[in-house]
């Protein structure tokens, strides 16, 4: 029998479910060595399908996507149950992801926004003999992580092709790669960046600028002009798709195994190169990075060392 495979979405914006696709002739490939099992967003999967299977019985889940609503949660752990590999796929599952800023603000506030006459979404309402329940909606966003035992992670907003393939290939290999290993190169995306050899050996930033204020050379080190990139702290394995359409590292594909904090990792190595060292000018430079907090913690928030109280 063909090993049995699930691929999942929970809080993020679907762009990993189209990274498979972009899979193109090699998804035929995959198809003819394992069987689809679960996949809601590519075909008429239903929830009674995922739980008339045995516990086990799925050989890897992909799951991705944050975990907002107690919906999400309880789908995590029934795959988690179901399967004897966990994968959490992209930035949002492996890093909490932009849907994780929503952790500066907590749900109340998050309401208080979207809904500013006071009126509310419930978790249950009952009307006329008629019942309505929803899921209810977590005050944080969580990495996959937080909620279920994960086995392995894919990282990228989204995953490349080619880190999609060679994440299969190692997971159906015959030797499994050590359990919570990042399925991507291990070091920094600046060693392999194309622009590499134009970053100066001692580089000093007098003023930071926003990618529309300025139209950048596209053979220079971005950071060397002024853009506020996070190559020097982000994963390699991206293929430098930003760089190549001259645009920094935004940091999707988080940090390498020797971070624990991915957002203070990116702000030291961009603070490292800022030309100044009295108070008033440090403030003056770092004005060209106008939102901190989105900028370096954009995918990274809920795995970071922050709390809701650090946040505060």
């Amino acid at each position: 029998m063909k090993p049995k495979v699930a691929f999942y979405w929970c809080a993020s914006c679907g762009g990993c479910d189209e990274a498979i696709i972009d899979l193109d002739e090699t998804l035929l490939d995959l198809l003819s060595s394992v069987e689809i099992v679960f996949w809601p967003a590519a075909m008429d999967f239903k929830l009674k399908d995922l739980q008339g299977m045995a516990n086990g019985s799925i050989l890897v889940s992909f799951i991705n996507g944050a975990i907002r609503n107690s919906d999400q949660r309880e789908m995590a752990e029934l795959l988690r149950a179901r399967s004897r590999m966990v994968v959490a796929f992209g930035s949002c599952a492996q890093l909490g992801g932009i849907p994780g800023l929503a952790n500066l603000s907590g749900a109340k506030s998050i309401f208080a926004e979207v809904y500013p006459g006071g009126v509310t979404p419930r978790s249950f309402h009952q009307e006329n003999g008629h019942a309505l329940r929803l899921p209810d909606f977590f005050d944080n966003v969580s990495a996959l992580g937080s909620v279920v035992d994960v086995d392995y992670y894919v990282p990228g907003c989204p995953p490349t092709p080619s880190i999609i393939r060679e994440a299969i290939n190692r997971l159906m290999g015959a030797e499994l790669p050590p359990k919570g290993t990042v399925l991507a190169p291990d070091k920094a995306l600046c060693e392999t960046c194309p622009r590499k050899d134009t970053r100066p050996e001692k580089l000093l930033v007098r003023e930071f600028k926003r990618t529309h204020q300025i139209l950048p050379d596209q053979q220079t080190c971005l950071l060397a002009q002024g853009l506020v990139c996070l190559g020097p702290g982000t994963r390699a394995g991206c293929e430098a798709k930003c760089i190549d359409g001259n645009m920094p590292c935004t940091g999707c594909f988080g940090p390498t195994s020797r971070v624990r904090d991915f957002g203070a990792k990116a702000l030291s190595a961009v603070a490292s190169v800022a030309d100044c060292n009295e108070e008033a000018l440090t403030e003056e430079v770092m004005n060209g990075v106008p939102d901190p907090a989105g900028t370096f913690y954009r995918y990274s928030l809920p795995s970071s060392l922050l709390t809701p109280q650090h946040m505060e």
